[in-house]
């Protein structure tokens, strides 16, 4: 997306931009799970748990 400006940059500490990539895993993570889920879901692969 770069509509002929500079892009900025951004300093964090080391311990936050970790963080930061540890969460970007796990939403990469929980997104294919659901994924994964949804089309189970769609192939009728589920069990009704009361």
């Amino acid at each position: 997306m770069n509509s002929g400006r500079m892009q900025q940059t951004v300093t964090i500490p080391k311990k936050e931009y970790e963080r930061l990539k540890r969460l970007e895993k796990i939403d990469f993570e929980l997104a294919k799970q659901f994924e994964h889920s949804l089309e189970d879901l769609k192939k009728g692969r589920f069990e009704v748990v009361a």
